[in-house]
């Protein structure tokens, strides 16, 4: 194998990957400056990161085409799976997105002014509110969910079927862990 390699190349064994990455280069760093510091983690972390980085640029892009950020798709597909009427009160969209309230007021707030969705009073509550789909809503993000999937197949697609089964068992087992840590010590 060639000892220069142009920039962007991928490497063909693991071995080569791992002088190519740049976690791995930070590790030898920190093996180096720090030998006393077991750095091992940070391949595994270090490398999540980075692709949780990528991937998110790449999620983007979708959502860019559509006018949408990241939260906005999020709100929207929160509405669209809560099937007809495609509505949910505010603190549910906070839970089915997992942001605070105050952030969901502002992702509503903008896609209200783009007709998108509609707020009004609860019929149960009327302090209450509800938001909902418009038409037009309904139909942006059907379309840009469709490209959302088709985006995250290509991507998943650099990976082979076993390999992408075997990581979906590795990190569903791993955050079940982290988001339940009291089962683990007795609690």
């Amino acid at each position: 194998m060639d000892d220069v390699r142009r920039e962007g190349q991928r490497p063909r064994d693991c071995e080569d990957q791992r002088a190519w990455d740049r976690v791995a280069r930070i590790q030898a760093d920190w093996r180096r400056e720090r030998p006393d510091v077991d750095v091992s983690p940070q391949g595994v972390i270090g490398r999540l990161h980075r692709l949780a980085d990528r991937l998110t640029e790449q999620l983007c892009l979708v959502y860019g085409q559509y006018g949408l950020g990241e939260g906005e798709f999020d709100v929207l597909c929160a509405l669209r799976r809560a099937g007809a009427p495609y509505e949910r009160a505010p603190g549910e969209l906070a839970a089915h997105t997992m942001v605070t309230t105050g952030a969901m007021t502002k992702r509503i707030d903008r896609l209200e002014r783009a007709g998108l969705v509609t707020r009004r009073r609860s019929g149960d509550d009327q302090r209450g509110r509800i938001v909902a789909l418009t038409g037009p809503g309904r139909e942006l993000i059907d379309e840009a969910f469709t490209d959302h999937m088709r985006n995250e197949r290509q991507l998943v697609n650099l990976l082979t079927p076993d390999e992408a089964a075997s990581l979906e068992a590795l990190l569903t087992t791993w955050l079940s862990r982290m988001e339940a840590p009291h089962t683990r010590d007795g609690g």
